[in-house]
């Protein structure tokens, strides 16, 4: 049990006590923070489905902020940046370098975590639009909190608390930095002329990471090793209309988790010469035993602008009278000069 834990099932608890629990426990487990815009932030669910795109660049962004309700915001910010580079001599093979920046800020002590991995991704091409890609990620995390702004039992004073009073518990290390890695695996190809799909596999965390504000008596947590499966597909249901469908399961240190949904798509513009379209999309996710996320996004050329609320459906909603959280997304993609034919071959499932 860590804050990552808490944090997914009982965000109403005080940092104090989530604290108290990491610092003292042996051998426990972490667990990764989660999007409800799960599809926006590729990387995290598969360091493999980097350059999976229409064009050569694209960079992501998302912001959540959750439980307003119940206790301090927990904030979640991600960045990712994507260039997919044709190799010479390779016959079609692609490669893509990327980055996944993470930071995440939660309760009041402000405990912060600030992820930066870099990902570099091969996309084999097996033959038509059909591709095998194999990736590697891997970086720092930072992890830190400020004891200022706890308050301790020894500085409640006959019944008055007074920041100024001193107190015997001191904190000699407030941040650690740990080195994560992970691979993945993906499989994009074609159903038909309006169906594509992509199925894939990603192992996050292989190397266990230990995590620890002390260094002394052999304590610490482990980031628990995270298996995922995702898959996704989009199919038109006319010239104009398309459905666009993600699934994503994890399994981490004993938890699991399935979120799922879709988006259905409706077109005005499509240039189908530079692959710029406008379209306004319209879906629902569900992350199991967890919330609804209704889903609004807008593509506009060469942008995309996400918005979702989670209702909250766990154990906590008597607490959070089922609030949950708005989230932010918006995405740039854009093509270079150096394409080839097969430049969008590897891409998303989107048209």
């Amino acid at each position: 049990m860590d804050v990552y834990i808490i944090r997914k099932n009982l965000g109403m608890k005080k940092l104090i006590v989530v604290l108290m629990i990491m610092v003292t426990a042996k051998q426990n487990y972490a667990q990764d923070l989660t999007f409800s815009q799960f599809y926006e932030q590729p990387l995290l669910r598969n360091p493999a489905l980097a350059g999976v795109f229409d064009g050569d660049v694209r960079v992501k962004a998302t912001f959540r902020n959750q439980w307003n309700a119940v206790t301090v915001p927990f904030q979640t910010g991600a960045l990712s940046g994507e260039l997919k580079m044709p190799i010479k001599n390779a016959a079609n093979d692609w490669i893509t370098i990327g980055m996944q920046i993470t930071h995440d800020v939660a309760g009041d002590a402000r405990l912060k975590r600030t992820s930066i991995q870099p990902a570099i991704n091969y996309h084999k091409n097996l033959g038509d639009e059909n591709f095998l890609s194999i990736a590697f990620m891997g970086g720092p995390v930072n992890t830190q909190f400020d004891p200022t702004r706890l308050k301790w039992d020894d500085q409640f004073v006959a019944g008055s608390y007074n920041p100024a009073n001193p107190t015997a518990q001191v904190f000699n290390n407030t941040g650690y930095t740990y080195w994560d890695a992970s691979v993945g695996l993906t499989y994009t190809g074609v159903l038909s002329e309006e169906t594509r799909f992509y199925a894939g596999a990603a192992l996050y965390h292989f190397n266990n990471p230990k995590l620890n504000f002390y260094s002394n008596n052999g304590q610490f947590s482990v980031l628990g090793r995270k298996y995922v499966v995702n898959a996704g597909l989009t199919t038109r249901t006319s010239d104009n209309n398309k459905i666009q469908v993600y699934a994503d399961y994890f399994n981490q240190s004993g938890a699991s988790q399935f979120l799922g949904g879709f988006l259905y798509g409706i077109e005005f513009i499509n240039r189908y010469e530079d692959n710029k379209t406008v379209n306004l999309n319209l879906g629902a996710f569900f992350r199991w035993n967890d919330a609804l996320i209704p889903v609004i996004n807008f593509d506009f050329y060469d942008f995309t602008f996400g918005l979702s609320y989670d209702v909250n459906v766990s154990r906590l909603k008597a607490a959070s009278q089922m609030q949950g959280g708005f989230e932010l997304s918006a995405t740039y993609r854009a093509s270079l000069n150096r394409r080839s034919n097969f430049s969008d071959a590897v891409r998303c499932v989107r048209f």
